[in-house]
C-alpha cells in the first residue's frame, strides 16, 4: 500500500489489549484470566485445577503451542481472550525447539549466551502468531508468568532486589516491549516489629490476605501500563477491565450492563 497524507488517521488504538500478568505463587493469576471474556487457555503447565475453562489440554512442545494458535486463527470459534498459562513454562519448550532447529543438544550447547539469543527468534515467532490473533481475530491476550526476585542494577542507586517475571532477561525484555501492560500480582504486605528481648527487635512480614494488582513500577517490582490505570487495583477482572478502554467501552455499550 502506498503511503500518502491521505492515509493519516487519528484516534487511539482500538484493538484488544495484550497484558502480561505475573505474580507470586497461588495469588490468583489463573483465576483472574479465567474471568476475562470467553477465554481459551493454552496450557504449558497444569495450573487450571478446578477452574472451569476451555483448554487444549497440556501442550508439551512448541509445535503443539503453534498448532493451537493456528487452529484459533483458521477455525471458526467464539473465544474472545487468549490466555497463555504460563510463559515461564513455555520458555523451556522454546529452548528445546530452538536447539532442535540449530542441531544443538540443548540451549547451553550453543556457547556462552548464544543459545538464549537464538531463542529470541523463536519467541518472535510465537509473539507474531499471538499478534495475528489479536489484530485479525479480535482476541484479547493475557500472558501469565510467575515472579522471581532478581537483583536490579540501577544506574542511579546501589543495586537492589525486586520482583520480575521469571524469564531469561532477553525474553523478558522482548515480551515487556510487546505488551500494553505489565501487571504484578501480590498479597498486601505490612511489617510488624516485635520485641524479642535483650534489646533485640525482629521485623516480620504480615499479610491480611488482600490480593492486589500493581500497575506502575516501584523499586520492589517491575510494572507498566499504557491505560492510565490506578497504581494499585484489587486482583479482580471487573476492576482491571474498568480501566482499559477496550473492555470499559464494551461494558457500557447499549444493551450491556453498566
Amino acid at each position: 500500500m502506498a503511503i500518502s497524507l491521505a492515509s493519516l488517521r487519528r484516534g487511539g488504538d482500538t484493538r484488544p489489549p495484550r497484558l502480561l500478568i505475573y505474580g507470586v505463587a497461588g495469588v490468583g493469576k489463573t483465576k483472574l484470566a479465567a474471568d476475562a471474556p470467553n477465554p481459551i487457555f493454552l496450557q504449558t503447565e497444569d495450573g487450571l485445577g478446578r477452574i472451569d475453562a476451555a483448554t487444549f489440554g497440556l501442550l508439551r512442545n512448541f509445535d503443539a503451542v503453534m498448532e493451537a494458535l493456528g487452529s484459533l486463527y483458521s477455525e471458526a470459534h467464539e473465544f474472545q481472550t487468549l490466555v497463555i498459562d504460563s510463559l515461564d513454562w513455555l520458555e523451556p519448550l522454546i529452548w528445546q525447539h530452538t536447539a532442535q532447529q540449530h542441531n544443538q543438544r540443548d540451549i547451553e550447547a550453543f556457547g556462552y549466551g548464544k543459545g538464549y539469543q537464538a531463542a529470541v527468534d523463536t519467541w518472535r515467532t510465537f509473539l507474531d502468531a499471538v499478534n495475528t490473533l489479536r489484530d485479525e481475530c479480535g482476541m484479547g491476550v493475557l500472558l501469565i508468568a510467575h515472579a522471581e526476585i532478581r537483583r536490579f542494577d540501577s544506574p542511579e542507586t546501589e543495586p537492589y532486589d525486586r520482583y520480575q517475571p521469571k524469564l531469561h532477561k532477553s525474553a523478558a525484555a522482548l515480551v515487556q516491549e510487546h505488551v500494553d501492560a505489565v501487571l504484578f500480582a501480590n498479597y498486601r504486605i505490612s511489617t510488624l516489629k516485635s520485641d524479642v528481648g535483650f534489646n533485640k527487635k525482629v521485623v516480620r512480614g504480615v499479610s491480611g490476605g488482600d490480593r492486589l494488582l500493581h500497575t506502575i513500577e516501584r523499586p520492589a517490582f517491575l510494572a507498566k501500563n499504557r491505560f492510565g490505570l490506578e497504581d494499585t487495583l484489587p486482583l479482580a477482572w471487573a476492576d482491571l477491565a474498568a480501566g482499559i478502554p477496550f473492555y470499559a467501552a464494551a461494558t457500557t455499550a447499549p444493551g450491556n450492563p453498566t
